[in-house]
């Protein structure tokens, strides 16, 4: 139960704080690292104190209430936003919120940690990781059910009150009101009172508010995810009227009629609307968050997706077009713009495997004869312009139609199947010399100009290591307790590094969607498990081998590309993205499973494997210079050295 509740409260965590803080769409990864260095404290603190973990509802109700009075939300007025830097925020500033956040992950995990570290030692090595495992495959199940019904914080907050209740023993009446009961009623309080706000919804992926009202006599609803106001459901001949983007794909575009037309990004439905105002005689709408679609259902002033020439297909636009057979006479990319980012994954938005030199080229290949493709935003950058202009050119063999206007470096890029099936009001200059190339499947970075990391991450990580290294010291004591486990921390880095290559790996393949996320966490979880349950059941080979083993399967990956998997059908892609990317996942906890078993101190054997993670997670930034199949090298490499490191005694195992 301890195990599922920790599993269930960092998920929670992530998604709540993310939120809030708009500052944490763009590092979801930071809340993870915190609950690693927590989850890492908690098993290491065991034995070290007897009393009871209340510190941890006592601090999450502090934090519920921090972001309760101070959330950071963006402040706009009418213009488009892509970078929530690049506008004016209220509340904290992120100097001020992060640290906070990040020590009260830290703080808030490290209670349900340490009560799962308390039970290690009174079971065998292996029982207890089985049981820690099968744990935390209900917490995602948990998390995932409530994700499916749309559930508000609230209910979040009364199964962490429950779970509290449950696990910390009330061995002073007094202490226990003071320290659980009243910090859990707090939680609840608060998150009731969230829940209870005019028009928020929660979809798996925001917190959605909405507001109608008129301009003169047009109606209007303002939609905003997570404090970041994100779209406008407005009638089309407004829309037309207003903005001349939105009128543009249709006159760029040579095609005689609009049988078939695909809009990606349909949102609350004002694309729908226009393409329908045009003349479409049936439009496919992909959308990935059901609330926006059912907000536009319920209130769009035209209605679009009550008109029976609409489908909607709420899944992710790469995976639709990987994933159909049909072809259109135009495809519109309509402002995708996630504004957050993949859970699990460093710096994957929902919509980067979009804007990739491969995506633009399966749109390509979805167009009939006489087609056109056709994308829109506000792209605030000329670089940025400049580089999705010439990502259309490498797919479709010619310059597109480029077109500036309004305020932000509002763009229209368009590309005809051939130069012929376009009508550009004049010709495209080219890119600038220093325009990045084309971004890609393995490094679909669009807004990342250099091939770097930012300083803003660098300083980041660089404080977040710091403060894990004091934190652990002040925790566990001197760090010679955790020397003989020098190689589970190593397998800790390389088996995060390997989990980051796999969400990314399945979000390309499958889509970003929250339920392959799900999917993927959980398939990771019931490899560990087969691993551990086949290391407890039959004689396994020796470390040695085992290696060999994991390595052979970490040049399988390498080896096996995505554009290869791609091409095949749904079905036989799954099967064989499962068998290259669990294959390693296997083998590297069969390693683990035999080494751990064989530890003389469990608890901090765990920890240091657990700490190992932070490590691993500020690595995955690695991605942003190498590319996310360069993530299999460095793995690769640490593997090795935890061979390296791995006590003599323990080759034979």
């Amino acid at each position: 139960m301890a195990s599922a509740f920790m599993l269930f409260l960092e998920l929670a965590l992530i998604r709540w704080t993310g939120s809030n803080i708009v500052h944490l769409s763009y590092f979801t990864n930071f809340v993870l690292l915190g609950s690693f260095l927590g989850i890492g404290l908690g098993f290491l603190r065991v034995g070290r104190s007897g009393r009871q973990p209340y510190y941890s509802p006592v601090v999450l109700a502090l934090l519920v209430l921090v972001v309760f009075f101070f959330p950071v939300t963006v402040n706009r007025e009418t213009e488009g936003v892509l970078y929530f830097t690049s506008l004016s925020t209220s509340g904290p500033p992120a100097w001020a919120i992060l640290p906070v956040v990040f020590a009260a992950a830290a703080l808030v995990l490290m209670g349900p940690a340490e009560m799962v570290g308390r039970c290690f030692p009174e079971l065998p090595r292996l029982d207890a990781y089985r049981f820690d495992l099968i744990g935390s495959l209900t917490g995602i199940a948990m998390f995932s059910l409530l994700s499916f019904a749309s559930a508000p914080p609230v209910a979040w907050g009364l199964i962490a009150a429950c779970a509290y209740g449950v696990l910390l023993q009330p061995r002073s009446l007094l202490r226990y009101l003071g320290l659980v009961t009243v910090p859990s009623l707090v939680i609840v309080a608060a998150l009731g009172v969230e829940t209870l706000t005019a028009g928020a919804l929660w979809s798996p992926y925001y917190k959605v508010t909405y507001q109608r009202h008129y301009l003169g006599d047009v109606p209007i609803m303002d939609i905003a995810v997570n404090g970041i106001p994100h779209q406008q459901a407005i009638p089309a001949v407004n829309r037309l009227q207003w903005e001349r983007q939105y009128a543009l794909p249709y006159e760029r575009a040579a095609a005689a009629g609009l049988d078939d037309v695909l809009i990606v990004g349909a949102g609350s439905g004002t694309d729908v609307a226009i393409a329908l105002s045009k003349g479409a005689k049936h439009v496919d709408a992909v959308e990935i968050d059901p609330k926006l679609r059912e907000l536009g259902g319920l209130y769009h002033p035209d209605r679009p997706y009550d008109d029976p020439r609409v489908t909607t297909h709420i899944t992710d636009g790469r995976a639709y077009l990987e994933g159909t057979g049909k072809k259109y006479d135009l495809i519109l990319f309509a402002l995708p713009d996630s504004l957050t980012l993949v859970s699990g994954a460093s710096s994957l938005r929902l919509e980067s495997y979009l804007f990739t030199q491969q995506a633009m080229r399966a749109a390509h290949d979805h167009l009939k004869p006489g087609g056109a493709f056709s994308m829109y935003n506000y792209y605030r950058e000329e670089w940025l312009v400049d580089r999705l202009a010439s990502t259309a050119q490498a797919a479709f063999g010619h310059k597109p139609c480029v077109d500036e206007v309004g305020a932000g470096r509002q763009a229209v890029i368009t590309a005809g199947i051939t130069v012929a099936d376009q009508r550009c009001e004049g010709e495209w200059t080219g890119a600038k010399a220093d325009t990045p190339p084309p971004a890609v499947d393995d490094r679909p970075f669009l807004y990342l100009h250099g091939r770097d990391i930012p300083s803003i991450y660098l300083i980041a990580l660089g404080l977040i290591l710091l403060v894990s290294i004091v934190a652990v010291r002040a925790v566990a004591g001197p760090f010679r307790r955790m020397r003989p486990y020098a190689d589970l921390f190593l397998l800790g880095v390389s088996f995060l590094l390997l989990e980051t290559k796999n969400v990314t790996g399945f979000a390309l393949l499958f889509g970003t969607t929250w339920v392959v996320n799900a999917i993927v966490f959980a398939g990771v979880l019931v490899a560990v498990l087969a691993a551990v349950e086949v290391t407890r059941r039959f004689r396994t080979p020796p470390l040695p081998v085992m290696y060999a083993i994991l390595l052979g399967g970490l040049v399988l990956a390498a080896l096996v590309p995505n554009s290869w998997l791609l091409g095949l059908p749904l079905p036989l892609r799954a099967v064989c993205a499962v068998v290259v990317a669990f294959l390693p996942i296997f083998a590297a906890n069969v390693v683990f499973a035999k080494r751990f078993a064989d530890t003389a101190d469990a608890t901090v054997a765990f920890g240091a494997n657990l700490l190992g993670a932070i490590l691993g997670g500020c690595l995955e930034y690695l991605s942003l210079i190498i590319g996310y199949e360069g993530l299999l090298v460095v793995a690769g490499l640490l593997y090795l050295g935890a061979f390296a490191l791995l006590p003599r005694t323990a080759r034979a195992l």
